[in-house]
């Protein structure tokens, strides 16, 4: 039988159960038919073969990114986008926003999305004032980078119908300032519901999702998991766009919207749409709630104070009890669950009601699984370690985030997106970007687990530095597993999914404070070539 496509002389890092290293891939159609020397995969070359020659550069597994928004993240590329290089300043954010008002018909939303009030000169969050200034035709949203966040102008809350005699929700703030006028902050559950209200036409959705689905390919990530998006429109436009090809990267779409998680999961529960139903392009996920907040808000959910505010201890959305009414239900009925935590009150309160859940209805292999999982503290983790919950940390993090953690939380940094730990107790964790709250390159995330230090250099949490190859792991067979496909995925072995990546150097060698500058130069999804930086080696 002849490959189509042939890679050899390279180091291939498969990830598979002894992490093997050698020369050679042959792939015929979708999968993976060959794994070896290149003595071995030259065996499969024929006259129509593609070869490879890969002169020493490693080849992965496609990179699976255990927990992002894909719609969120594309659909933010058609506004102002605040982590742009030449936005140093409010005032800077102030000029695209007008720009958007020029162009934008009267009435129609401008957005604008990854604010960071400790990136801009100024130190704060824009003023409503300074918003309406702007406009007063145009409802004006901005988002802060957590997602959790946003400040808008009077336009959009009367869209919103919101005023001074709105009450706070469950889980959320509308902020107001000393005089009882709002301020146009909303945070936690009153952002999500603007969310709802600066809602997108499908359109928008489509063109988002195909923005996203190319730029996630262009960085080697072969599969994602939707951590949720704007409710069950996006899940129905999301399908449509795979069944279209405009998403080719492959879906593992959890059971959750940003808004009211639980009528979400309540419907889909009821309606009986399994975990893991769908195939190898697009699968149901977890049944998935918010429990607290945002990690740099900050707003999750302590058991001790902040210690940048001994005041303050974060936002719950549920009652332990809430909580257990829902995922509790769904784990009965057979799904995976899961839930946004990451203060270890949060994550304490979810691991309460797995145990009880586990207790009443057992269970084996159940995958369930805690996004983020934040602060995991020792006591926690023995628990995760316990329950078999599959941990999804977040390696970037602590480089784009990593010093309003130490300001915030202090030494609990050593403890935060714990990965030496969880692999030393043999815990199986998942890395996930959370794009668009932080970059999504996996070689990013992959860097900062291997060194955990800010962008400014500062240490955080150095104790939970884990080695190249376990942080590969966390991107490719973790993921795999993660969502129930480490048989098809994962890792490069004979009868998987032929989902390869090609760097443009070898990982393994070069210094590793320099992962981060290494460069993806091509990806290959079901045995297609989707994306080639420049032309390597072909024969």
């Amino acid at each position: 039988m002849n490959a189509d496509v042939v890679f050899i002389n390279g180091e291939v890092i498969t990830i598979d159960n002894n992490n093997r290293i050698v020369e050679g891939v042959a792939v015929k159609d979708n999968r993976i038919i060959a794994v070896g020397s290149i003595k071995e995969v030259q065996e499969y070359i024929g006259e129509e073969t593609e070869v490879f020659d890969l002169e020493g550069k490693t080849l992965l597994p496609g990179f699976i990114d255990s927990h992002l928004h894909l719609t969120m993240y594309g659909v933010n590329q058609l506004g102002v986008n605040c982590k742009a290089e030449h936005i140093d300043s409010i005032e800077d954010i102030f000029t695209e926003l007008r720009s958007k008002a020029d162009e934008t018909a009267q009435g129609e939303w401008i957005r604008a999305s990854g604010f960071n009030e400790t990136a801009v000169k100024e130190k704060r969050y824009p003023t409503i004032d300074e918003l309406d200034a702007i406009s007063t035709d145009h409802p004006i949203i901005v988002t802060r980078t957590c997602g959790h966040i946003c400040i808008v102008n009077n336009k959009a809350l009367e869209l919103a119908e919101i005023d001074e005699r709105t009450p706070n929700p469950e889980g959320g703030i509308i902020e107001r300032d000393q005089n009882g006028q709002l301020t146009g902050r909303l945070i936690e559950a009153a952002n999500m519901y603007m969310n709802d209200v600066a809602t997108y036409s499908e359109d928008e959705l489509r063109q988002g999702m195909k923005i996203a689905s190319d730029d996630f390919i262009a960085s080697g990530i072969t599969s994602i998991h939707e951590a949720g998006a704007y409710g069950p429109d996006s899940y129905r436009i999301l399908q449509q766009a795979i069944n279209d090809n405009d998403v080719r990267v492959r879906v593992y779409a959890f059971i959750c919207s940003l808004n009211h998680s639980h009528e979400f999961v309540d419907k889909m529960v009821n309606a009986g749409v399994l975990t893991g139903t769908g195939d190898e392009r697009f699968r149901i996920g977890p049944a998935k709630l918010f429990t607290d907040g945002s990690s740099t808000g900050p707003t999750i959910a302590t058991r001790e104070p902040y210690t940048s505010d001994p005041n303050d201890s974060g936002i719950l959305y549920y009652t332990e009890e809430e909580i257990y009414r829902i995922l509790g239900d769904a784990h009965k009925k057979g799904y995976q669950i899961t839930v946004h935590a990451q203060g270890d009150l949060a994550i304490e309160m979810y691991l309460n009601c797995v145990e009880k859940a586990l207790e009443e209805s057992p269970r084996k292999n159940h995958r369930h699984r805690i996004e983020h999982a934040g602060i995991s503290s020792p006591d926690l983790q023995e628990r995760i370690k316990k329950l078999e919950v599959i941990p999804i940390p977040n390696p970037p993090f602590p480089y784009e985030f990593g010093d309003i953690y130490v300001h915030n939380y202090g030494e609990r940094v050593n403890d935060m997106y714990p990965a030496r730990d969880f692999i030393d107790k043999n815990i199986i964790a998942a890395g996930g970007s959370d794009a668009p709250v932080t970059h999504f390159d996996p070689l990013l995330g992959i860097h900062t687990a291997v060194n955990r230090k800010s962008q400014t250099g500062a240490d955080i949490g150095a104790n939970q530095c884990i080695s190249v190859l376990e942080a590969i792991k966390l991107y490719t067979w973790n993921g795999a597993y993660a969502s129930f496909e480490e048989n098809i995925k994962g890792s490069i072995e004979v009868g998987k999914l032929a989902d390869l990546v090609v760097l443009n150097d070898n990982i393994l060698n070069v210094e590793q404070e320099k992962i981060k500058d290494l460069k993806v130069e091509l990806t290959m999804i079901d045995g297609e070539i989707l994306y080639q930086r420049e032309k390597i080696g072909q024969k």
